[in-house]
């Protein structure tokens, strides 16, 4: 097997595909918080998106930030994609439309993921300005079509983009228009997994709400808050959603590698480059019978790949990944992370959210998907709204932070990261509907105002 990693074993049976993810269980006392965030790029004169060649280029800002922390590049190719901090396992990568993201380190607490931020936009906003590179706050942007936005020399990106203009009506916009922010948490065990991931799949609609944050494009009032959450409502149903089975009497491991097992590949890495397998099955890879490398067997990165493709609402690797909200300022960036983990780590808020959540049905958990990108907050619910699961919800996570009782060198405890929810709940509005008064208002229905309102 010619440009096979050699050092990923070669897959044996379906235990491996479920070790694949069961190995991420560790004990609480080992849990960290992993915040990933992507932020748009933009020039203001003229007032136009990144390219990646060029002086004033993504490239460009690359190499600065290289030179300033001495992470290294990795590539594309000869194209440098991102950077790695080898040293704590952080990173620099690119989304389709230069979209510029920070995979943080894991952290033991929040104090740690805020600092890290705080460092992280330092660095990058001194490397960026000489650039006259900007950056967004938003979940989309506002201005400009997918045609207006140049791609990155990414290889698997160029095998997406063409998938995803066959699949969903919105799936190029998810690559270049979009932005978010996910938690990733650890869980301990199957059983543990399997209620962190119920929880936070029915409550993932609500953080939409709280964190809806998009309400523009191609200039003008989409007419939703969370037009992010909407495009993925669009983009390619095989690979996203509410993920229902999860709710089923017996689910586990096995049963999620089913799942992945049936969403069609996107591609398969040999000797440093993407070959595209778009569409085709995994089941026919495990059997030696993918047409593109007949004979040929995967390996467990293979598989993990494979699984970095999938894009429900929570995916599970050797965590639980959070993705239902849309990029915001630095503080909803942590105050994301303060929400889940206070839910999710603590033992006695992840009982309460459960008893929240737990008599749903599918039908509801579709009904928030559904509503919750236009209406928000207000999305009708029990015979009344969202609203008052989301005030429930926070007041829960907060609980959960304060019997952690993390506290940094000020003597605080890691609630002070929540501070963004609390003004959203006690206002009822979310950062889209603040920005929809202002475009409605004081902007004259002109979105220009809002990359300097918005820009971090």
């Amino acid at each position: 097997m010619a440009g096979v990693d050699t050092l990923s074993p070669q897959i044996e049976s379906r235990n491996d595909l479920i070790e694949a993810m069961e190995r991420g269980a560790k004990p609480a006392d080992q849990w960290c918080i992993g915040t990933e965030h992507e932020k748009h790029v933009f020039h203001t004169n003229p007032l136009r998106p990144v390219a990646y060649e060029g002086e004033q280029g993504i490239k460009a800002l690359l190499a600065g930030i290289e030179k300033e922390t001495g992470w290294h590049p990795f590539y594309d190719g000869d194209n440098p994609i991102g950077l790695r901090n080898n040293e704590i396992a952080g990173g620099i990568s690119l989304e389709p439309g230069g979209q510029f993201e920070l995979s943080g380190s894991p952290m033991t607490d929040l104090h740690g993921t805020a600092a890290e931020l705080s460092e992280h936009m330092r660095v990058t906003k001194k490397v960026a300005a000489p650039l006259d590179i900007h950056f967004l706050g938003l979940g989309v942007t506002p201005l400009w079509a997918v045609e207006d936005i140049k791609a990155m020399p990414k290889s698997r990106y160029g095998i997406m983009t063409k998938y995803m203009g066959e699949t969903g009506t919105l799936g190029t916009s998810m690559m270049y228009r979009s932005a978010t922010v996910q938690t990733n948490l650890d869980f301990s065990s199957e059983i543990d997994m399997v209620k962190k991931l119920r929880v936070s799949l029915a409550l993932q609609p609500v953080a939409t709400a709280l964190f809806a944050n998009s309400p523009f494009a191609d200039g003008r009032d989409t007419g939703y808050l969370s037009f992010r959450s909407e495009i993925w409502r669009n983009t390619d149903d095989d690979r996203t959603g509410m993920l229902p089975f999860v709710f089923e009497p017996g689910f586990g491991f096995e049963r999620y590698a089913d799942y992945a097992l049936d969403v069609p590949m996107y591609f398969v890495i040999r000797d440093k480059k993407y070959i595209n397998v778009a569409g085709e099955s995994f089941r026919d890879f495990l059997d030696g019978r993918l047409p593109q490398l007949p004979g040929e067997k995967p390996t467990i990165k293979d598989w993990e790949d494979h699984l970095s493709t999938l894009f429900p609402e929570v995916r599970l690797k050797q965590f639980l990944e959070m993705r239902g909200a849309d990029m915001g300022d630095e503080a909803h960036v942590v105050a994301l992370s303060a929400f889940w983990t206070g839910l999710l780590y603590d033992e006695t808020s992840l009982e309460s959210a459960w008893e929240l959540v737990k008599n749903w049905t599918d039908e509801d958990r579709e009904h928030l998907r559904r509503e919750v990108p236009r209406l928000g907050l207000d999305t009708p619910f029990d015979r009344s709204s969202i609203f008052d699961i989301a005030a429930q919800a926070v007041g829960i996570a907060e609980a959960g932070l304060v019997r952690r009782n993390r506290l940094n060198a000020q003597g605080q405890d890691e609630t002070i990261y929540l501070a963004p929810l609390e003004e959203t709940i006690r206002t009822g509005k979310a950062p889209a509907q603040r920005w929809l008064e202002k475009f409605h208002g004081e902007w004259n229905q002109s979105v220009l105002p809002i990359f300097k309102e918005a820009e971090l």
